[in-house]
């Protein structure tokens, strides 16, 4: 990882992108950098026109055209006659290899004028796929489920990435126009209500963005721009092109990129998808620039930047004197996810095998953020992380479950599926009652009977090579009795299996998992929350009880304490004083100095 430089000075905030199309009092002007292209004209097909376009400095071509207007399609056209849409396009209405549609940002009326966002104490994440959040799959039908997310004590909502893909369903992660919302979920004005809805309701809303690489399919930005870098690669081919030849623009349309979503559409957040997988080895390393240059382009609102860093750089996350982030939030750990899922499941294939046994991980992720910092790990076959002690509690995101611990299975189950129900509760007390900030995955509240699965529907051309790639992925994952053959990502079917089903949270098992994070949520809400804020680096200790035992305690922001004693095994644990006058929450069941099997106690000791 490149060192943190201070941050610039004489950085100014960029009024409008330099990307895309811009309307102005009469007409549109079209901007494209093409700088390996010698010629670029322009077609708007609703005007049955073709012009050429004005080469300016460095690579770019520009053109006004009075009679365009909001609403009308357009093509670029390069030298050798192939037609590309906009890289910077708002809305491909035909999917990724159509035309862009011209769109006016300024359209949409705002409702949301005092809205200026939520401390990041304050913050519980609830993780949705907006395809599969509904049955109509859309923007607009996600509006409808926010009272129901309000009423569970949700702060903020994450999406996951919708910049355009190829075809009808997806993941996000295959993005090809990263400023485009993807037509299957609605227009632009749509997500623009999706956004306002939430801010009515006090909820934050956060994106997930992809910078680490682009889709297959549609991204025609490296036909006539140095977008990749083949002396870097990653597990998608050649890195995205942030420190060669080029590489300044790139870094600036990724940057603008992040600002659009901010900006245009008023996220209060964004979630950086697998930082570790950016190449960038120049002297200041395109994270660094990227958060110094959001934080000076938000007028003073809450904006909360989290990463994806499976190389546990703890540096990305270091704070100031007054315990704001200098870059970054939060990390979300997935070292917390996984030792506890290695000691609740009992698995240890995969990723799991160097967690296996361990809960002294567990206990060092809780008390320290990560629980890798620097050893080597078996199955990585590697030395992994940093030093996180000095970070506090929030600087890292915890869950039980996510969309990749589930759809990297290959039947997609979630931990309601793969564990006892009094495990599942356990498990949702240790990390909604924790210090860390809080995430659940959409439907876990309710011990959702749906999978979520890998799904794509790239096109035909392309998809017995995701096919290939996904059993060979999967080679390594035992088959759990009664299951036959993977389902087939690129089945519709996958993907329809994966929506959820609301009507069964309000009947059996389901309506009791769902007054159970209903309570914890509110006790973290009255009890944790409001002490959270001015939390330090080296508050949490933790200690091993036994085998399979151990206790956490953290000194939080108002001096009070926070301790945690669990019981992770089927075997019950004596010889401890498990009650106490702070007593907070008891989760399965202790009787004097026995902690019972699958069981854990939460106490309070206000300060002083």
């Amino acid at each position: 990882m490149n060192d943190i430089q201070p941050v610039s000075t004489g950085l100014q905030r960029e009024q409008e992108s330099k990307f895309g199309t811009q309307i102005l009092p009469i007409g549109v002007r079209f901007r494209l950098w093409a700088p390996l292209s010698d010629a670029v004209s322009l077609k708007i097909y609703d005007l049955d026109l073709v012009v050429p376009m004005l080469a300016t400095a460095r690579g770019w071509y520009e053109v006004e055209v009075d009679e365009a207007r909001p609403g009308m399609r357009y093509r670029f056209v390069l030298e050798n006659g192939e037609e590309v849409p906009d890289p910077a396009s708002r809305f491909q209405p035909e999917d990724v290899d159509g035309p862009s549609e011209i769109i006016d940002p300024r359209s949409y009326s705002w409702q949301d004028g005092g809205w200026r966002g939520r401390p990041w104490e304050e913050t519980i994440i609830y993780e949705i796929h907006v395809g599969t959040f509904t049955a109509e799959g859309t923007f607009r039908a996600a509006i409808d489920k926010l009272d129901a997310l309000v009423d569970l004590g949700i702060t903020a909502i994450e999406i996951m990435p919708i910049a355009d893909f190829p075809g009808r369903w997806n993941w996000g992660y295959d993005g090809a126009h990263l400023f485009a919302p993807d037509s299957s979920y609605g227009r632009p004005d749509d997500l623009k209500s999706l956004v306002d809805a939430a801010h009515a309701r006090g909820l934050s809303v956060f994106l997930d963005v992809v910078y680490n690489h682009f889709g297959p399919k549609g991204n025609y930005l490296q036909v006539y721009a140095p977008l990749m870098n083949a002396e870097h690669q990653t597990p998608w081919g050649p890195a995205v092109n942030f420190d060669a030849e080029g590489s300044h623009l790139i870094r600036d349309y990724i940057f603008a990129n992040a600002r659009y979503w901010l900006n245009e559409y008023r996220f209060d957040g964004l979630r950086f998808d697998a930082v570790h997988e950016i190449r960038d080895y120049g002297p200041r390393h395109m994270l660094q620039d990227l958060a110094e240059q959001l934080r000076l382009s938000t007028d003073g609102r809450f904006v909360h930047l989290m990463i994806e860093n499976s190389d546990n750089h703890a540096g990305w996350l270091k704070r100031r004197d007054d315990g704001a982030p200098w870059l970054y939030d939060a990390q979300w750990s997935d070292d917390i996810h996984h030792s506890l899922h290695s000691a609740i499941t009992g698995e240890s294939f995969w990723y799991y095998a160097d967690f296996e046994n361990r809960i002294d991980l567990v206990g060092r992720a809780l008390a320290e953020g990560l629980g890798w910092q620097g050893e080597y790990m078996e199955h990585e076959q590697r030395h992994k992380g940093e030093p996180s002690a000095f970070l506090p509690a929030t600087a890292f995101v915890a869950y039980a479950q996510n969309h990749d611990q589930a759809g990297n299975r290959p039947f997609g189950e979630r931990i309601s599926h793969l564990a006892a129900p009094e495990c599942v509760r356990l498990w949702a007390a240790i990390y909604l009652l924790s210090p860390q900030i809080p995430m659940l995955f959409m439907g876990e509240e309710w011990a959702a009977r749906q999978p979520f699965m890998f799904f794509s529907d790239v096109g035909d051309d392309l998809a017995d090579g995701i096919r290939q790639g996904r059993e060979k992925e999967m080679e390594t994952f035992p088959r759990r009795e009664g299951q036959d053959a993977p389902p087939d990502p690129m089945a519709e079917d996958t993907f329809l299996a994966c929506k959820l089903e609301w009507a069964d949270r309000d009947s059996g098992e389901h309506a009791r998992f769902l007054s159970l994070y209903r309570r914890l949520i509110a006790l973290r809400k009255e009890e944790i929350t409001p002490r959270l804020a001015g939390m330090l680096g080296n508050s949490g200790r933790y200690e091993v009880l036994g085998n399979r035992a151990l206790r956490v305690a953290w000194t939080l922001g108002d001096g009070s304490e926070l301790s945690m004693m669990a019981n992770l095994s089927s075997e019950p644990f004596n010889g401890i004083n498990v009650w106490g006058s702070d007593h907070l929450w008891l989760e399965g069941f202790a009787t004097g100095e026995t902690l019972e099997a699958w069981s854990v106690v939460f106490s309070l000791k206000p300060a002083g």
